[in-house]
């Protein structure tokens, strides 16, 4: 398998963690998330948002977007629960993930890392937008040990993505003492890879 990967996003993360827990082999392509220009030519036929990660199966199929390659490589394995209603709260914060922490948390951290000149005006509701859903997770993780049925899931990992780098965003984790305990869980998961690996 091929993924075409950037050592920056949280979303390409999400999968290399995943692969790591589960020792699946693949070859890796870096695509740059600043410059898309060459997108087009390079995964333009695999995936239309020419967004990565973009992984081309053995057979040649290509799946796109990070939550779609955790859930079909998850299946049958300890990280999907078994449990229709557990899968659905997967699900859940998932969904969670990609609508309250992506936009907002990885945006502003994106901004960060590219040295961007972003405007208070456009900056501001994004960092209440990311301290609303760590707020979220707080209140969660206060009462849980994991986001689902109590064990590590792919939720953890899709939402550890970015949470876990918050911080180079200019998000202070200091108020959310439970979700710093639970990164420390996630982390110290056999098979935990960081985002440099």
């Amino acid at each position: 398998m091929l993924l075409y990967d950037n050592r920056l996003s949280g979303n390409c993360y999400k999968v290399r963690l995943l692969f790591a827990l589960l020792s699946i082999a693949y070859e890796r392509e870096e695509l740059d998330v600043f410059d898309r220009s060459n997108r087009p030519g390079v995964i333009g036929d695999l995936n239309p948002a020419l967004r990565v990660p973009t992984l081309v199966l053995d057979d040649g199929r290509a799946l796109a977007e990070s939550g779609a390659i955790l859930h079909h490589f998850a299946q049958g394995t300890e990280y999907l629960p078994v449990d229709d209603y557990e899968r659905a709260q997967v699900l859940q914060w998932m969904f969670f993930e990609q609508y309250d922490i992506e936009p907002n948390i990885a945006m502003v951290r994106f901004w960060a890392l590219g040295d961007m000149a972003v405007s208070d005006v456009l900056r501001e509701p994004k960092l209440q937008a990311g301290h609303r859903a760590l707020t979220a997770l707080q209140r969660h993780l206060g009462r849980h040990q994991f986001l689902v049925g109590e064990r590590y899931s792919i939720a953890d990992i899709a939402v550890f993505g970015y949470v876990h780098v918050a911080d180079q965003g200019g998000f202070s984790l200091e108020p959310y003492p439970a979700v710093r305990a639970w990164l420390t869980r996630v982390a110290a998961h056999p098979g935990h890879i960081t985002i440099e690996d």
